[in-house]
């Protein structure tokens, strides 16, 4: 059988929460996160979309090198920086601009610089003011930014950068503490800055400085809890999908799927989804996890298997084999689903598998 499950692309939807961002922080600089795959949507295809960003931001080396390739002009950035004195190499023969986290970068370009001296690069240096993941330390702060701008072709472009731990909770004291810190240690400094992610641009305008770095929300969700997507106009890009496979007649007392966990109440039809945790979709869901067919909702029952899913229509059929089941995307938010599976958007969109076909669209939602 032919690949049934499909990711649908909403290229307009994309575009329309690129919008939605720059209008909530009209004087920053968009910084658009696109690593993980694009969130799982497609690394060039959605940075195509989201060319009128100001910049991309990746994560791995890999993804900065792709988009040199496709966007030969295009400022990038690169999240975690470099490991070692090759892929440092390369970022600068690249003009890919690194996020300095650590003070052994700072060794290894002072060592770089020494050899083979560059007129002009740009670095973002990250500090620690709370998440303690990446960054310098406070105390390191002053030594690695004395450091970084006493390089030949970095005076002057040494940008700063933090990021929020708890951004998604809006009212979380460490925010303030947060963003007083940052505001603190780069205030006397001339240099571009950038503090605040989705939730941040979209609940922080005070720390909105140059830039401005939203991720999760060019997708199309919600990156607070207990809210919704629509209450901040965001429109889901990605529409997770397949088929009914077959419809089962499955008398009361019956069990489906492995381990038998699940009991028929009545007399039902269950139909079968050509879907299952080897395509992305979560195998552990709590009961009642809904889908929708022909708009309707109904609930999956019995264990997720690799590749299927079992979902009970009830009694009477109404539906037939080949009827498109819409898993997660327009009318049945992701984050309902991740919800179920105790999990976060993020995460469900970012393992939607290989075997998964993707359709990418720029079409009005119905």
């Amino acid at each position: 059988m032919s690949r049934v499950a499909i990711a649908s692309i909403n290229l307009r939807s994309l575009k329309h929460n690129l919008s939605v961002a720059k209008k909530a922080a009209p004087g920053s600089k968009v910084l658009a996160v696109i690593k993980a795959n694009a969130y799982g949507h497609g690394l060039l295809e959605v940075a195509e979309s989201l060319v009128e960003a100001d910049a991309f931001a990746v994560a791995h080396f890999e993804e900065a090198i792709a988009l040199r390739k496709k966007f030969p002009e295009k400022r990038i950035v690169l999240l975690q920086g470099y490991a070692d004195e090759i892929e440092l190499t390369f970022i600068l023969s690249q003009f890919v601009q690194p996020v300095i986290h650590a003070p052994f970068q700072i060794d290894m370009l002072e060592n770089f610089a020494a050899k083979n001296p560059f007129e002009k690069f740009s670095v973002w240096l990250k500090v620690d003011t709370g998440m303690h993941r990446l960054g310098v330390s406070i105390d390191e702060f002053n030594e690695c930014w004395t450091r970084l701008n006493a390089i030949q072709g970095l005076q002057g472009n040494v940008n700063v950068m933090s990021h929020f731990a708890n951004a998604d909770v809006i009212h979380h004291s460490s925010n303030e503490q947060q963003s007083q810190l940052f505001e603190k240690i780069t205030t006397s400094l001339n240099c571009e800055k950038s503090l605040v992610n989705s939730a941040g641009l979209l609940s922080r305008n005070q720390n909105h400085y140059q830039w401005v770095r939203p991720g999760i929300m060019l997708y199309g969700v919600c990156p607070f809890e207990d809210e919704t997507a629509t209450e901040y106009n965001l429109r889901p890009v990605m529409s997770f999908s397949s088929r009914i496979i077959a419809i089962n007649k499955v008398m009361k007392g019956q069990a489906i799927g492995y381990g038998s966990c699940w009991e028929a109440p009545d007399d039902i039809n269950v139909a079968v989804i050509g879907v299952g945790y080897g395509d992305g979709y979560p195998r552990h869901i709590g009961e009642n996890t809904p889908v929708l067919i022909n708009g309707e909702r109904f609930p999956v029952v019995g264990r997720v298997s690799m590749d299927m899913i079992c979902v009970n229509i009830g009694e009477k059929i109404s539906h037939q084999v080949g009827d498109e089941v819409l898993l997660w995307g327009d009318g049945l938010p992701v984050e309902e689903i991740a919800e179920k599976a105790s999990t976060i958007a993020y995460e469900l969109l970012c393992q939607v598998t290989a075997r998964v076909k993707f359709i990418y669209h720029d079409s009005e939602q119905v």
